[in-house]
């Protein structure tokens, strides 16, 4: 049956029998999460036909494909997505209304997926979203992973990291193809030989695995195109060791198992020790190679002539983790379809493109030469040809230039560089945001650039804007759609219709109300969690965001100590109340970024009980954040924090959830703040603090002095002394010393690297201009709503029109 043409009555019917069929229940003594399920596999029904057409048109259209490869994909709740894209989410509604239950508590039965992390693999879902909707056929591969990154707990104000058990109770969406596996090798040894007057290579004593596709539905908004996400799973190629275990040796007769396994177990373990670094590499060339060996088999079922490969087939890969999918293509090319070496590096320069986002140094991924040679021999080879070659070339066109070929060269201080070998092997290198790109052209691959500028682009993130207005924010969808009509679904540049209303009394008390609404939710949902009671009517001041210390939450809990300084010192001080929220998690072994998080609930558990200042601030961490949490926290919030070093975050899109909600942003320089202000104006934003020029000019000289600044400012001064003389932690005063010194003199670095003592002082003003900005009503909703017609530029649909004309060359499916 169509989806549209499903009445309630057909809802309501299709649950009452999977309940039946599936769990031997009935509506009234089934739990929760059985009738999750029941109505997940009702909707699931809904979408399989058309998913099973969408296969078949794309074969018959012959049109040219997409496969964007990414070790995240941060998905989300699948059920709500689905009926918002199916149009029938108000139907549900309706249904469970009629049947006397809670529609809110079905859905929350469903976990997060486990997918991925932050900002990376919120992308990817959200481009996997835009091509279905625009009619593009675009695939997403990945791993799936049996625990996600970890859970957040907060014990004694500590990060606690908990399994993320997301697959307990199994996945509705996912349909197992374990008819369809690929093989994958590690290790062992090549024996190179001559067949047929071609060199040819066998793998002996190698661990094979298996790789188990999973495919899951990806939805378009009001699309009959049905995409697919692929995720891998990692099986051993003999399960049990008969022998062994008929010895009793039970525990070794699992072992090959087990070892193979553990590759899809977990998102990022944790490769602070050998073993870990071991864990991840195999991680990445499991998916690449299982993604690379399942596209060429599709590809040859319905094309004959690899020579062609690259005008039906793009292989995106995002960020450096799926860089070995280059040398893996070769490898297949040159192996099995017996190409010679440069008609494989000609098909695969001309499939690859690379989508770099990041230009933190520690942040570049290499790996060790003896790690890659020991796991991937074969890969190996073939990145070192590929260098040898690259080398050459370099030789000739820089005779003498010695430093400028070590700059440029894949293999240097016996470590592979992965981005140099994506820059390589790819046609396209693209930033993420203007000034990315600039910094990218400019300082980061300066060399490449040169070489080769017309590779290089800069094309802006962007948002699902469905997901988090459409969905997140209901009634403030309905509001916009009376006003300028629904259009915007689709064609998110209409949000600029808005503009013209920008002024009116009627929509800005509208707007009101509904955010106020929001807040209220949310504030239940901290009194419930964290017992924590904050004021409707303050100011909702969010940070939400990776703990990282150029992401500069630290630069945040430092204002609200001054701020909580201030109010102290003069109570009658007016001060609009605000309540202060954080969200994100830190890396387990990022040991600073933790304690950070440990700060944040001193200083909250300072505030908080001090009835001295009669709740002007609030301070609260919501633990474990999530998309799901995300939906809640974004159309709740007054101000968006994007604090980060100018020059340090590539574009990030937390921001363009912000705005696309109306909230006000106080800013630096950085990422695609500068394209928000730009599309807003400069009154319509509070941008603060360093540029990136200041920055390379401070850097370039020598003459960032912060021990000065704490000198100079008696404020600052006080503030940073808190960190060390108890007021925080009286009965372990030095616990935030290491914070201390490293800002003021540096613990084997820099001091202050992220310059957070310099911007502190023009974040104090930033902050105090939003105090009084917000006493005038009228101005604040005003630039509420220009913010929410300015954020559809900043829609992933505009960025995915832009990838398929400038990088893909994809076509929408005909209808």
């Amino acid at each position: 049956m169509e989806p549209e043409n499903v009445t309630v009555e057909d809802i309501k019917t299709s649950i009452e029998l999977k309940l039946q069929t599936l769990f031997g229940r009935t509506f009234q003594n089934a739990s929760e999460s059985q009738i999750y399920k029941a109505l997940a596999t009702t909707v699931s029904e809904y979408i399989t036909v058309d998913w099973a057409y969408s296969k078949e048109r794309v074969r018959k259209q012959g049109a040219k494909q997409v496969y964007y490869l990414s070790m995240e994909f941060l998905m989300g709740r699948f059920l709500e997505n689905n009926l918002m894209n199916l149009k029938i989410r108000d139907k549900v509604k309706k249904a469970f209304e009629e049947l006397d239950a809670d529609f809110d508590n079905i859905q929350k039965m469903e976990p997060d997926a486990g997918l991925g992390n932050g900002g990376l693999g919120r992308l990817a879902a959200c481009f996997l979203d835009s091509m279905a909707t625009l009619g593009l056929p675009g695939h997403g591969n990945g791993i799936r992973y049996e625990y996600g990154l970890f859970q957040q707990k907060i014990k004694n104000g500590r990060q606690v990291e908990m399994i993320d058990p997301w697959l307990e109770y199994g996945n509705v969406w996912e349909v197992s193809k374990s008819e369809e596996p690929q093989l994958v090798h590690f290790g062992g040894a090549l024996d190179y030989y001559h067949e047929d007057e071609r060199l040819k290579v066998r793998y002996l004593n190698s661990q094979c695995v298996k790789a188990i596709p999973y495919d899951i539905p990806i939805l378009g908004y009001q699309s009959s195109l049905i995409n697919t996400l692929r995720l891998w799973g990692a099986r051993a190629l003999k399960p049990l060791d008969m022998g062994l275990f008929s010895k009793g040796q039970y525990v070794d007769a699992l072992a090959e198992k087990e070892l193979a396994e553990v590759i899809s177990k977990m998102l990022y373990p944790e490769d602070i020790h050998e073993e870990g670094k071991h864990l991840r590499l195999k991680q990445q060339y499991f998916f690449v190679s299982a993604s690379i060996q399942s596209i060429l088999k599709k590809y040859k079922n319905t094309n004959k002539d690899l020579m062609e490969f690259y005008k039906n087939i793009a292989i995106h890969i995002n960020d450096t983790h799926p860089a070995l999918a280059i040398p893996e293509l070769m490898r297949i090319l040159m192996d099995e379809e017996g190409l010679n070496w440069t008609q494989a590096w000609l098909i695969t320069r001309k499939t690859f493109a690379y989508t770099n986002h990041t230009i933190l140094p520690e942040a570049m991924e290499t790996w060790s030469v003896e790690l890659i040679k020991s796991l991937l021999p074969r890969i190996y080879d073939i990145i070192v040809e590929i260098n040898e070659r690259f080398c050459r070339e370099l030789w000739e066109l820089y005779p003498g230039q010695w430093e400028r070929i070590r700059r440029m060269t894949i293999l240097s201080d016996q470590r592979v560089h992965m981005a140099k070998l994506a820059i390589l092997g790819s046609g396209s290198v693209n930033a993420v945001a203007e000034l990315h790109g600039e910094i990218l052209k400019k300082d980061t691959f300066k060399d490449f650039y040169q070489l080769y500028p017309e590779i290089f682009k800069s094309i802006t993130n962007g948002i699902s804007h469905r997901r988090f207005l459409l969905l997140a924010n209901e009634a403030l969808a309905e509001k916009i759609s009376e006003k300028i009509g629904n259009g915007w679904i689709t064609r998110a540049e209409e949000l600029e219709k808005l503009m013209d209303y920008a002024h009116e009394d009627k929509l800005q008390q509208d707007l009101r109300i509904i955010r106020r609404k929001k807040k209220k939710e949310l504030a239940d949902y901290i009194f419930h969690h964290s017992k924590i009671e904050v004021n409707v009517d303050s100011i909702f001041d969010t940070q939400i965001k990776r703990f990282h210390e150029y992401k500069r939450q630290l630069l945040n809990v430092l204002y609200i100590m001054h701020l909580y300084n201030q109010i102290l010192e003069n109570p009658k001080k007016n001060t609009h109340p605000r309540t202060f929220i954080f969200a994100g998690k830190a890396a387990p072994g990022y040991h600073r970024a933790k304690l950070i998080i440990k700060l944040i609930h001193s200083v909250a558990e300072l505030i908080n009980n001090d009835k001295t200042i009669e709740g002007k601030i609030k301070v609260v961490f919501i633990e474990n954040y999530n998309v799901t949490l995300a939906q809640m926290i974004i159309p709740a919030s007054d101000v968006s924090k994007q604090i980060s070093t100018a020059g340090k975050e590539a574009s990030g899109t937390g921001n363009m959830k912000f705005m696309l909600n109306g909230a006000f942003t106080v800013g630096t320089l950085d990422g695609a703040n500068i394209e928000m202000q730009k599309a807003l104006g400069k009154e319509n934003i509070e941008i603060f603090g360093l540029t990136e020029e200041d920055i390379l000019k401070f850097r370039k000289e020598g003459s960032y002095h912060p021990y000065k600044i704490y000198e100079d400012n008696p404020e600052l001064k006080r503030v940073l002394d808190q960190l060390v003389d108890g007021t925080l932690e009286p009965e372990e005063p030095d616990l935030y010393r290491e914070i201390f010194q490293d800002l003021l003199f540096g613990i084997n670095r820099e001091a202050d690297p992220y310059f957070v003592l310099k911007d502190f002082e023009p974040y104090c003003r930033a902050n105090e201009k939003i105090g009084e900005l917000y006493q005038n009503q009228k101005k604040w909703w005003e630039i509420a709503i220009k913010n929410i017609a300015k954020a559809g530029y900043f829609s992933s649909d505009r960025t995915i029109h832009q990838y398929s004309n400038e990088i893909w060359g994809l076509h929408p499916l005909d209808p």
